[in-house]
């Protein structure tokens, strides 16, 4: 028994099977990067042969909000901010579902930025890409937490007096187990990219350089970009922390004055997910709680039950 009966299936599939019917053409402005996260990300699904019913797709509020109503798969467009807690609700209640979050840089760094540093303390088994472009771009072009130190905006018209987040910093140190940057400009590595994240067992964040045309003309178009992996002017093992962290910092330093470095900088493929260590300690059924919502013999445990009981 299944509670989707996709799940499982092992068939060719094709990257038009994710274009949905009802909304197919995205309305971001023309030149968004916004659109290189869409097209890496049906490629990904089509090359890992994941069925739209295999996914779900939880975003946040902004133009990355609309992710899931261009993408065909199972969706939820949560509140500012909070598109990670739903997304490991529904991971920890169905494992077998791919689970896909994203959210913007305001939404994923700034509003929900808690919610991130936990969800990588805790290594939920997901995906988190967050569409970085410096800039609030929905709301008209304010400041973000990413936007760099001096620039001019609604909300900080004679420059920002602040220094940019360092994502990639961050998710490091907060404890995420796979974390890479690609870049719209870049989409046969951002594809690449979005698969092996997918297939990690743990919380993968990918932040994800998108071009904002609209509000954001100051910043670069991320253009040259490097390829840390396959520059031979950067060594790094991708296994060690420490190298890691080092080219991680260098990263974020180098983006503010005009060098685009991308590729992925840390894998753990060791460390268990949160629910492997729920079920390691007799926290999480094996058999996933979804499925009990399909089963009518099932006789359903209720929390209070168990509290009552140690007071009696």
């Amino acid at each position: 028994m299944s509670a989707f009966n996709a799940i499982g299936e092992n068939v060719e599939r094709d990257r038009n099977e994710y274009t949905p019917g009802l909304e197919p053409q995205p309305t971001w402005c023309p030149g968004c990067g916004d659109f290189g996260v869409l097209k890496a990300l049906k490629g990904a699904a089509a090359e890992l042969g994941l069925s739209p019913e295999e996914m779900l797709v939880v975003t946040g509020i902004g133009c990355s909000g609309k992710l899931n109503s261009y993408f065909d798969s199972y969706g939820f467009h949560t509140i500012h901010g909070r598109s990670l807690p739903i997304a490991r609700a529904a991971k920890l209640a169905n494992p077998g579902l791919t689970v896909v979050a994203a959210g913007g840089d305001g939404d994923g760094y700034g509003i929900g930025g808690n919610h991130f540093m936990h969800s990588a303390r805790e290594n939920h088994d997901m995906t988190y890409i967050v569409f970085n472009n410096e800039i609030f771009g929905l709301t008209k072009g304010q400041t973000s937490p990413t936007s760099p130190m001096g620039h001019k905006s609604k909300t900080q018209p004679h420059g920002s007096a602040k220094q940019p987040l360092r994502p990639l910093s961050m998710s490091l140190n907060a404890g995420a187990s796979y974390v890479a940057r690609t870049a719209a400009v870049n989409p046969n590595q951002a594809k690449d990219i979005i698969v092996e994240a997918i297939e990690h067992d743990g919380f993968s964040h990918i932040d994800f350089l998108t071009q904002c045309p609209t509000w954001n003309k100051d910043a670069k178009q991320y253009v040259p970009y490097i390829d840390i992996n396959d520059s031979e002017d950067y060594d790094i093992d991708v296994s060690d922390r420490k190298s890691a962290s080092d080219l991680m910092y260098e990263t974020e330093n180098a983006l503010n004055e005009g060098t685009v470095l991308t590729g992925r900088y840390y894998h753990d493929e060791d460390r268990p997910s949160y629910q492997q260590e729920k079920q390691n300690i007799g926290e999480m059924p094996e058999e996933p709680l979804a499925e009990r919502y399909f089963d009518e013999d099932y006789e359903w445990e209720r929390s209070y039950d168990m509290f009552l009981d140690k007071h009696k």
